[in-house]
Parts: C-alpha cells; structure tokens; sequence
C-alpha cells in the first residue's frame, strides 16, 4: 500500500464547558516538520503533540491548528488588552478610511480569536485527554486521506514503470539487429580504406568481438528489468514509509537508462530511450509525495 504526504484531518467536540477544535494538513517534505499553531495554555503539552503528531504522520510538511472555546459558564476570563488594541488601531484605520462608525465595534472585538481566554493557565490533565483524543480522531482522517491519494499514486507509478518495461522488450528485439548492422558497417569501413585483401580475417573478428562487447547493452537492460520488478515489489511491501526507497531505486533505473543510451548508436534504440527517461521524469515527480 502507498501513502501519499498530502492529506487533511479535521475533528471537533464539546466536553463539558469546552469544544475542542484541531484541523491538521499534511503536505511533502523531505523530513518531518511541524508548524503549530495553538492557544497558550496547551503550550505544556507542546511537546506531547509533536510527539503524537510524527508518530502517526511519519513525515511531511506539517501544519496543525489547535483552538479551543470557552462554552457559556461564569469562569473568570482574562481580556488580551494589546491584541484588541491591535485589533481595534487597524479596524479604525479602515473605519476612517470607509467614513465608517465605530462606535459599536467593541463587542465585536470581543469575539476575535485569542482576545477572551480562560483565566487559568494551563490545561489541566482531564482536558489534556479530551484534546488529545480530538487530536488522535484528525490524524486518523488525515491518514484515511492520504491511503486514498495513495490508491491514485500507486496506479500511476504501476503505469509508468509498465511503459518503461515496454520500451525496454523493445530494445532487446533492436538489440540483435543493431549487433549485426554494427559489425557489417565496421567491415564495410575497412574494406573501403585498406582493401578486403590486406587485413586478416581472424583477426578483425577478434578486434569485432572485443569492440562489440564493450558496447553490447544486454546487461543494463537485465539490471534494468531488476531495478523496475524491486520497483513494484517496494510498492506493494508493507512498509508505510516509502517514498526515500523508491527515490533510491528511481536513480538507478536512471543510470541504466542513461547508460543504454549512451552505448546505443542506433536511432531506434535512442527513441525507446528518450521514451523511457520521460516516463522516468514522470515517477521522479510523483514519489516526492510518496510517504
């Protein structure tokens, strides 16, 4: 099964006098990064929701948005005076720019996120384990989305590596014809600049041999073939974490096709060739959101 890095996880609810609002997007990285965005008095547990967040997500470019509301009760609350000043300065600004009163706009002030809070400090161990049960429901919608990018990643791949296995079926049906067209044009060559009767037969057919060999391509494409099979086996593995491996192998079908190419001295071949390294263009984007 493949996993994608992109997905999106959203889960909210109301425990007592506080709703719990946590929405997590998840997009590709090379490493794990996190960026989190949350109220004050979670920042104890900081730690805790990194922690729970790479062990689920693995990987990515994380952000995570964690906002909790105090429901109606008679708690004692604490006014953030610099935000609503902040606040207030540029819708006034506004204000005087539209010829707007604002004469009515500190109830709405009061509303804005982060300008009322609970007075307490920290969120006390109780609460700790309603969010983070909050927390644990998102990742799994997240993880869910990114199981069903998957499903579309993999079918994707399975294709691209079936067309370069194309390609290369047809370069070994070349392969004999170019082996015979190289030594009949090595023999035509000598003939013409030092005469059918001035060299020796067994010999020149030593040096065909010798030459032949060096640029005999029958082993790239028997590594080839490997490193595509070890493709598909890797996908369909178990492992959640994939992408880094895939990358690996995406190198190496790389240097085969690249070194077909450069030993091939036939148009047909450089054609397949040039095929291959587009549909190979094509898996290196999409493992970069491979898990």
């Amino acid at each position: 099964m493949v996993r994608s890095m992109t997905g999106f996880g959203r889960a909210e609810q109301t425990v007592g006098d506080k709703t719990y609002l946590v929405e997590i997007k998840s997009l590709n990285g090379k490493q794990f990064e996190v960026n989190l965005k949350i109220p004050p008095i979670i920042k104890p547990y900081e730690f805790d929701i990194r922690s729970l967040i790479q062990e689920n997500l693995l990987r990515g470019s994380i952000e995570c948005l964690i906002v909790i509301k105090q429901n109606g009760t008679s708690k004692p609350v604490v006014i953030n005076t610099d935000l609503i000043k902040s606040y207030y300065n540029q819708i006034e600004s506004l204000a005087t720019e539209l010829s707007i009163d604002t004469n009515s706009v500190l109830a709405a002030l009061l509303r804005l996120p982060e300008v009322v809070s609970p007075s307490n400090e920290v969120l006390d161990e109780s609460d700790w384990k309603h969010l983070k049960g909050v927390i644990e429901v998102a990742l799994l919608e997240l993880n869910a989305h990114r199981i069903e990018e998957g499903k579309s990643l993999e079918k994707e791949l399975r294709l691209r590596i079936k067309n370069i296995k194309i390609q290369e079926d047809e370069i070994l049906k070349l392969e004999p014809r170019r082996r015979k067209r190289m030594k009949s044009e090595l023999i035509d060559l000598l003939e013409e600049n030092a005469g059918k009767e001035n060299y020796d037969s067994n010999r020149l057919e030593q040096e065909l041999i010798y030459y032949i060999e060096k640029i005999d391509i029958r082993e790239e494409q028997v590594r080839l073939k490997n490193h595509c099979e070890y493709f598909i086996s890797i996908l369909e593995g178990d492992e959640e974490a994939k992408g880094k491996k895939l990358s690996f192998v995406v190198q190496e079908i790389g240097r085969e096709i690249n070194t077909t190419g450069s030993k091939a001295y036939d148009s047909e071949i450089q054609r397949s060739v040039v095929l291959m390294k587009d549909e190979l263009e094509k898996i290196k984007e999409q493992t970069f959101n491979i898990l």
